[in-house]
């Protein structure tokens, strides 16, 4: 239980930081995108029985996060069109691999606790822990190094383009975090709710707060409140994680809209 508890709070923390971004940039959809396109990895490195399926995952959400930025400023394709064609048509391949190849005689339980996570997340490894602490501390590393340019590219694009600033590069660095985030995430909620965990806190802050340094650490602060809430309450309701997390993210949502509503802040 300490382990998922360790692991909650991390993955809540690091999905809160860059969050803000992505809802502010409009990059929400790719955490929505890259999450399907990790399922289908998933099925892959489970029907070629990998002992650390995280060594195909983490390189090919990666790689589709570079494809996603490079394609989305594309005239001819679409940002939107790209997660599309990406996330779904890696959903398709990755339910029909693991339908066609997959030695489990539960497919469908297979399947639905990848898509919507798992009481794995309760009989962590040493190895997987430690693997996510590392994970954790390059996000967060990243995000307190880059707070400045991330702050410029979040809000400006253009005027910090023309300054001389590379911001094809922190776009992409960006992209790169995400992905990292989506893969380390979908243990604790599965990969079609790990989206939740990057917008409902940074939503329920902008409620509240009006300056992006609070923003940041409102979200960070309310997402790993809410993770532990989740894990706690899943465990004694014996309830699915994933889905506890999310329901308690919902709630605070709600929570901070009607109190933004009461101070007057909307």
């Amino acid at each position: 239980m300490w382990y998922a508890i360790i692991v909650g709070v991390l993955i809540a923390l690091c999905s809160s930081l860059l969050g803000v971004t992505l809802v502010l940039k409009r990059f929400s959809f790719i955490g929505d995108g890259l999450s399907h396109v990790a399922f289908g990895a998933m099925a892959i490195a489970t029907v070629f029985k990998l002992a650390n399926t995280t060594v195909l995952i983490m390189p090919v959400t990666i790689v589709a996060a570079v494809i996603l930025l490079r394609t989305g400023q594309n005239t001819k394709v679409k940002g939107d069109a790209a997660v599309a064609m990406l996330s779904v048509g890696a959903l398709a391949i990755g339910y029909l691999v693991l339908n066609k190849f997959s030695s489990s005689a539960n497919v469908s339980g297979d399947v639905c606790s990848t898509l919507f996570g798992s009481t794995s997340i309760l009989t962590l490894s040493k190895a997987e822990v430690l693997m996510c602490i590392i994970m954790s501390i390059v996000v967060v590393l990243f995000y307190c190094l880059f707070y400045n340019r991330i702050f410029a590219v979040t809000f400006d694009e253009t005027f910090t383009r023309a300054t001389g600033k590379k911001t094809e590069l922190y776009n992409l660095m960006i992209a790169i975090i995400t992905a990292i985030i989506i893969v380390i995430a979908m243990n604790l909620v599965g990969s079609l709710l790990v989206s939740a965990l990057i917008i409902f806190p940074a939503l329920s802050a902008m409620r509240m707060i009006n300056s992006f340094r609070g923003v940041v650490i409102y979200a960070a602060i309310l997402s790993v409140i809410c993770a532990l809430l989740g894990i706690i309450i899943s465990i004694l309701a014996s309830t699915p994680v994933g889905a506890t997390i999310v329901a308690i993210d919902i709630v605070a949502y709600f929570i901070n809209w009607v109190l933004s509503v009461i101070l007057k802040r909307d």
